[in-house]
């Protein structure tokens, strides 16, 4: 028969490192639950950015689309007409002043 002080020292021995682990189990797994909010809340952020980025992108091919399939001349006039103008200096305005074609 086990006595009063066997049974403190059999508590002293299991129950204290049982209830240490315990409490750094529970440390461990809410530090990996912050870590994962965490991720979850870039990858949430870098999707908004694709998106933006994939609506651009998908706006430039509406245009290049319109240009291909215009097929007129006036488009073919426009891009010779960019590609022979000189480059603007910085300082001037990059809205085009009037329909005029050089």
């Amino acid at each position: 028969m086990m006595g009063p002080g066997e049974v403190i020292g059999l508590l002293a021995a299991i129950g204290f490192p049982s209830i240490f682990l315990l409490y750094l189990t529970r440390r461990w797994f809410s530090l990996k639950e912050r870590r994962l909010e965490v991720d979850a809340l870039a990858a949430a952020e870098k999707a908004a950015q694709y998106a933006a980025s994939n609506s651009e992108l998908e706006a430039r091919v509406r245009v290049l689309e319109k240009i291909v399939t215009d097929g007129g001349l006036e488009t073919a006039a426009q891009i010779e007409a960019l590609r022979s103008s000189p480059a603007l200096p910085k300082s001037a305005s990059s809205v085009p002043q009037g329909d005029k074609v050089p």
